[in-house]
C-alpha cells in the first residue's frame, strides 16, 4: 500500500474527514502538511493551558487525560484510545489553550495539522468545513442542555450526572480524585448522605472507593 493510501485509511477514522470523496481525500493529502508523531509511554503529548496550536489526531494508541476543576479541589482521569481527536474545540474562540492534559500510556502515534493548514482546509475543503461546524454545534448544543435538565429524583442519580458531566468522553475507566466532603458540597448534601450512597455503589459493582480516590472501571455501566 502506498504511503498515500495508507494516510487516506487514517484520516477516514476521523469524523472531521467522514463524507468526503476518494478525490477529495487524496487531495487534502497531497496538498495539505501534515506531520506524524510517536510519543514514547508516559510522554506528555499537551499539558493544559497550554496554547492549541495543531490539531493532534490520535491514529494509534491509549492516552490518559487529566481535568481538574478551577480551584484545583478536585480532577479526574480517564483513558481514550485511537481514534480520537485532542479537544479541536479548543483550536478556535475565546480561550485558544487546551483545558485537559494528555499523555500517552503506551507508544502512541499521531498526525498532526496546524492552525494555518486547518484554515486552508476550512477554506477549500466543503467537507471539512461542515464536519467542523457539526461538531463545534454538536459540543455547543451538548453544554447548552445541560442547564434545562430536570433536577435529579435520587442522590445516586445526581452522583452519575456529576461523574459524566466531568469527562471528555462518556465510557471507559476514569478515576475521580476528589475528598468525600468536596463531593458532598458539590451534591450540597451531608458528607455521610454522599458516603452512604456511595458505598451502596460500591457494593453494586459500579465503583470502587479509595481513600480521597473514587474509581469507576465502566462509566457506561452507571447508565445501565
Amino acid at each position: 500500500m502506498s504511503p498515500e493510501l495508507k494516510i487516506y485509511d487514517k484520516l477516514l477514522q476521523f469524523p472531521l474527514f467522514q463524507g468526503m470523496s476518494h478525490t477529495e481525500l487524496m487531495q487534502v493529502v497531497a496538498h495539505t502538511k501534515m506531520d506524524f508523531v510517536r510519543y514514547a509511554t508516559d510522554k506528555k503529548v499537551v499539558i493544559a493551558d497550554d496554547a492549541c496550536t495543531h490539531l493532534f489526531f490520535l491514529i494509534d494508541g491509549t492516552l490518559e487525560a487529566q481535568t481538574a476543576a478551577n480551584d484545583r479541589g478536585y480532577s479526574v482521569i480517564e483513558q481514550l484510545t485511537a481514534p480520537y481527536i485532542i479537544q479541536p474545540e479548543r483550536l478556535f474562540g475565546i480561550q485558544q489553550r487546551y483545558t485537559s492534559s494528555f499523555k500517552a500510556l503506551c507508544p502512541c502515534h499521531f498526525i498532526t495539522i496546524d492552525k494555518q493548514e486547518v484554515m486552508l482546509l476550512l477554506d477549500t475543503q466543503l467537507v471539512f468545513r461542515l464536519n467542523m461546524l457539526n461538531l463545534m454545534a454538536t459540543e455547543t448544543q451538548r453544554i447548552a442542555r445541560h442547564a434545562w435538565r430536570p433536577a435529579t429524583e435520587t442522590l445516586r442519580a445526581a452522583l452519575i450526572r456529576f461523574f459524566i458531566q466531568h469527562t471528555l468522553y462518556p465510557a471507559g475507566p476514569k478515576m475521580f480524585h476528589i475528598l468525600m466532603k468536596r463531593l458532598a458540597e458539590e451534591m450540597n448534601c451531608s458528607r455521610l448522605d454522599v458516603s452512604m450512597e456511595l458505598n451502596k455503589m460500591q457494593k453494586d459493582g459500579l465503583l470502587t472507593l479509595h481513600r480521597g480516590r473514587i474509581e469507576i472501571p465502566m462509566l457506561e455501566r452507571l447508565l445501565m
